[in-house]
């Protein structure tokens, strides 16, 4: 298959491109620099320069292509474009610039989507689409039936999984999956985990929120990369999945690994803590996300591979 990939340079990307290659396909992934599609190139794929915000940039990429997975998405605002920057910089009181800037990053994702489903449309053509497990229900062991929850922690995203599934209506052969929040593997610099790890070595203490039993799932790179790969070959219209590998890690868990680590005390901090804490990361480190996978490794024959959370926090490239 031809196949047009979005956030080609990220961490999930990268390795979903290295995927389809090794699998035959001929990929073309869309990036916003030089330096990227030198980086593209060398992995054996077509480079085109662009941004998601632009339209034409993401017809182009449909043009030639069978099938669209599509990774991209603002997670820094390194992300959006300089006149998008200067927007949420300048569009009101500084303080609601992070609201403002969360805002304009569902939006273009939203309307992304929209694009490349038009673009696809009538042909039977595959979108697979990234979305956040944090965006589900929580407290509850959550499966690919559940519908995603607006009033969840991630739950700003949900317009992108409900645009995204409205485009089987109109023959497209879409489907999303749901990725875990600790996607680990070589290769991590700017995940969740290292992000975690960073605090910890800052604030000269790993902490978890009260008693640390809330629990996020995990998934490594490679076996995430897979996953994209086997729907976009395999998955029915409106289909949804869960790139998860260990369905609720206890986060206190995790802070003590990291503190082992990094041998710093760990500690329980109260909720009203976790802001000044975890910075942006506070609003989400105390939140109960328990997801199942068990349809996805049914549907797909999608079995995990590669090693879990603690065996890969081993390994030096963390610490």
């Amino acid at each position: 298959m031809r196949v047009f990939v979005t956030g080609a340079n990220g961490f999930i990307g990268t390795a979903v491109i290295q995927e389809l290659i090794q699998a035959g396909h001929q990929v073309t992934g869309l990036v916003r620099s030089k330096e990227g599609a030198h980086k593209l190139t060398a992995l054996g794929a077509t480079a085109q320069q662009g941004n998601v915000e632009s339209v034409e940039d993401l017809r182009r990429g449909v043009d030639n292509a069978d099938g669209v997975i599509h990774t991209a998405f603002f997670h820094k605002f390194s992300h959006a474009s300089l006149s998008t920057r200067v927007k949420i910089v300048l569009g009101g009181n500084p303080r609601h610039a992070a609201s403002r800037f969360m805002a304009i990053a569902t939006e273009t994702d939203r309307r992304a989507i929209e694009t490349l489903g038009k673009a696809l449309s009538g042909e039977d053509r595959s979108l697979v689409m990234a979305f956040p497990t944090m965006a589900l229900r929580a407290g509850s062991l959550a499966t690919e039936n559940d519908p995603s929850d607006p009033q969840s922690v991630g739950g700003g995203r949900t317009i992108s999984e409900t645009t995204t599934l409205t485009l089987a209506n109109h023959g497209v052969r879409s489907s999303v999956i749901r990725i875990a929040p600790l996607v680990h593997g070589i290769g991590d610099q700017s995940g969740l985990l290292p992000t975690l790890i960073s605090i910890a070595r800052k604030k000269g203490i790993s902490a978890y929120v009260a008693d640390g039993a809330n629990r996020w799932p995990a998934v490594h790179r490679l076996d995430t990369a897979r996953l994209f790969r086997l729907a976009l070959e395999h998955a029915s219209a409106g289909s949804i999945f869960h790139a998860v590998g260990e369905e609720g890690v206890p986060f206190r868990d995790i802070a003590h690994a990291i503190g082992r680590y990094l041998n710093i005390p760990v500690s329980s901090i109260k909720k009203e803590q976790a802001g000044s804490h975890f910075g942006w990361l506070g609003a989400f480190v105390s939140v109960d996300n328990y997801v199942s996978s068990a349809f996805t490794q049914e549907r797909l024959d999608w079995k995990i591979q590669h090693p879990d959370l603690f065996t890969d926090m081993e390994h030096s490239h963390y610490f």
